[in-house]
C-alpha cells in the first residue's frame, strides 16, 4: 500500500504535504503513522506529528485520497502501479480503501519480486526511495505490537526503520538501516541495505508470543548464512 502512495506522489496525485486526515495531518503523517488517528477509527487520539500510533485506519484515509485524486479506485491503482510493472501476478486488494491497511493478499513468490524493488527500486525514483526509509518526524516513541515501547520508534513513509530498537523482530544482526514491515497474520518482510539482502516470511499463524524470539532467530541464521 505504501508503494502505491509513494508512486501517487511522483505521479502528482498527491502531495506528501497534502491535506489528509484530521486536522493539520497530511498525505506524510498518514505514511509515517504521526496522524494521531486510532488503530481502527477516525478517532483522532493526539495531535499530527506529536507520537507514533500505528494506525490502519490513516491507510484507509490515505487510499481515499488517492483514490479520490486519481479517479482510479484505489485496488486497481496498486495493480497498476506496483504489482503489473514488477510482474506481481497474485498480489490483490480486495474490499478497497476501507482495506488498505490489512487486507491485501499476496504469496511469498510475489513478495519476493517485491523486496528487490526495496532493495534496487525500479517502480519508485531513487530520491523517493531514499525519502521512504528516512526517518520521519525523528524522536517520537511508540509501542511496536509486541515488543513494547521504543524510543524512538522510527517510521520513514510507510517502512517501519529498525535503528537501534531493541527488543526488535528483527535479528541482532541485521543492520541500523534495515527497514520493513510485519502484520497481524503472522509474516513479515524486511530488506537490509548494508547486507543487500531481503527476507520475506509468510505463515500459517496469526502474531503472537511465538513469534517474539522466533522471527529474530530466523532473520540471524539467514544473516549468518548469506552474508
Amino acid at each position: 500500500m505504501a508503494r502505491a502512495a509513494q508512486v501517487a506522489v511522483e505521479e502528482g496525485v498527491v502531495n506528501l504535504d497534502t491535506p489528509a486526515g484530521p486536522p493539520g495531518s497530511t498525505v506524510r503523517h498518514l505514511l509515517a503513522h504521526t496522524s494521531g488517528l486510532a488503530m481502527h477509527s477516525d478517532q483522532a487520539l493526539a495531535r499530527p506529528g506529536t507520537r507514533r500510533m500505528y494506525s490502519n485506519y490513516g491507510f484507509t484515509v490515505l487510499a481515499e485520497s488517492v483514490q479520490r485524486e486519481s479517479g482510479i479506485e484505489f485496488g486497481r491503482y496498486l495493480t497498476e502501479a506496483v504489482c503489473e510493472p514488477l510482474g506481481m501476478v497474485t498480489t490483490r486488494l480486495d474490499g478497497g480503501p476501507a482495506a488498505a491497511g490489512f487486507g491485501a493478499t499476496s504469496t511469498v513468490a510475489d513478495l519476493a519480486v517485491f523486496a528487490g524493488d526495496l532493495l534496487r527500486p525500479s517502480t519508485v525514483s531513487a530520491q523517493m526511495h531514499a525519502d521512504a526509509t528516512t526517518v520521519q518526524f525523528p524522536g517520537l516513541d511508540g509501542v511496536l505490537p509486541g515488543y513494547g515501547v521504543q524510543r524512538p520508534n522510527d517510521w520513514g513513509l510507510g517502512f517501519e526503520i529498525r535503528n537501534s530498537k531493541s527488543p526488535h523482530w528483527t535479528g541482532e544482526c541485521n543492520s541500523t538501516r534495515t527497514f520493513g514491515h510485519f502484520g497481524q497474520s503472522g509474516g513479515f518482510i524486511w530488506v537490509d541495505p548494508k547486507a543487500d539482502l531481503a527476507l520475506v516470511v509468510l505463515t500459517a499463524r496469526d502474531f503472537g508470543d511465538w513469534a517474539l524470539d522466533l522471527w529474530p532467530a530466523i532473520s540471524d541464521a539467514v544473516l549468518a548464512e548469506y552474508t
